[in-house]
């Protein structure tokens, strides 16, 4: 098998330190491949990044509306948020106002990935509860989802659930492929989670970039959710995150959604793109970089010393806080971005 070619460099010095392979593609609403590199065509786990497709059964069926769910509520749906003060309250607040509690979300609990919020944590003496973790949000909007549905609010995990069959038939149809070729797995908040080509999966996001083409309820969910993104970014993500500050610095009504291991995906409504991108080691680094690099080149980030600029060439520092190399989109890809 052909190996992916470098995307990312780290520089250290004069010399090039490491390297980061990967793929990515680049797609419109008609299905077509505007742009291709590596291997997509293999099937890889999309992780977090496919939260938005697991959020769209949430407003399409109308639960969203008979919950009376805010941007803030439909943002932490499709979050992978920082367990941040103001994360973990919205959720809690939600819960309650739809009569279920932490201990009904599957996802286990873990440390907040905002430091400050960890150690205020530890200072307090306490102990992390499911709420802390970054999926807690999407497992409310899970609860609420099965709450809606008739369907038992403690098994929705589960990969026979109606829950989890609503998300598998809502990805299968937006990314045109048979659920016989998914390839399941389980997810570190417990849900399911399901691998597919790079190249589909930027079919599925192209359709929300333009959902001309969906059926009524199934576009006006795609329009609410990146609405409620776009709106509440630090929601979906925290202080000091990427996804934050790529769509805060981003035009077009840009929405971007990291996933673990490596990979990321964005929604490109001003010109009816979906891209979706893989790091072969799983390095956040690299995929940072990568796709601040696409979103740059397509003309949609914002110019000048943003945030969301700074991830193409953050700087490398040692423990005194001296520069000593930084990280690099590649020539390849470079080559690349050019040809689209």
């Amino acid at each position: 098998m052909t190996a992916n070619p470098v995307l990312v460099e780290i520089t250290r010095g004069p010399l090039v330190e490491s390297r980061h392979r990967g793929a990515i593609a680049i797609a419109d609403a008609n299905g077509r491949l505007v742009a291709a590199l590596g291997d997509v065509t293999r099937s890889v786990f999309p992780r977090s990044s496919s939260k938005m497709f697991q959020a769209m059964p949430l407003v399409e069926t109308g639960a969203a509306d008979r919950f009376h769910m805010s941007d803030e509520e439909l943002s932490l749906a499709c979050a992978s948020h920082s367990g941040e003060e103001g994360h973990v309250k919205a959720v809690e607040a939600f819960l309650a106002r739809i009569g279920a509690s932490p201990d009904d979300l599957a996802c286990g609990p873990h440390w907040p990935g905002n430091e400050l919020a960890s150690r205020a944590l530890a200072v307090r003496g306490e102990v992390p509860c499911p709420l802390h973790n970054n999926c807690s949000g999407k497992h409310a909007g899970f609860v609420a989802l099965a709450k809606h549905l008739n369907a038992d609010p403690r098994r929705y995990a589960e990969l026979d659930h109606p829950v989890q069959k609503s998300v598998r038939a809502m990805m299968c149809e937006l990314c045109d492929v048979e659920e016989e070729a998914l390839v399941a797995g389980n997810d570190g908040c417990a849900a399911p989670n399901y691998a597919m080509p790079l190249a589909a999966f930027a079919r599925g996001l192209a359709k929300l970039a333009d959902p001309s083409s969906l059926a009524p309820r199934r576009r006006e969910a795609a329009l609410r959710l990146q609405q409620a993104v776009r709106n509440k970014p630090w929601f979906m993500a925290g202080t000091g995150r990427a996804c934050t500050a790529l769509i805060e610095g981003s035009t077009g009504g840009v929405t971007v959604k990291t996933g673990a291991e490596g990979y990321y995906a964005a929604i490109v409504p001003s010109l009816g793109l979906g891209i979706a991108l893989k790091i072969d080691d799983g390095g956040t680094r690299a995929a940072e970089a990568a796709i601040a690099a696409v979103l740059d080149h397509l003309g949609v980030l914002a110019k000048g010393e943003t945030p969301a600029r700074a991830l193409m060439t953050q700087a490398i520092t040692n423990t005194r806080g001296t520069i000593v190399g930084h990280r690099r989109v590649s020539d390849t890809l470079r080559a690349l971005l050019v040809a689209v």
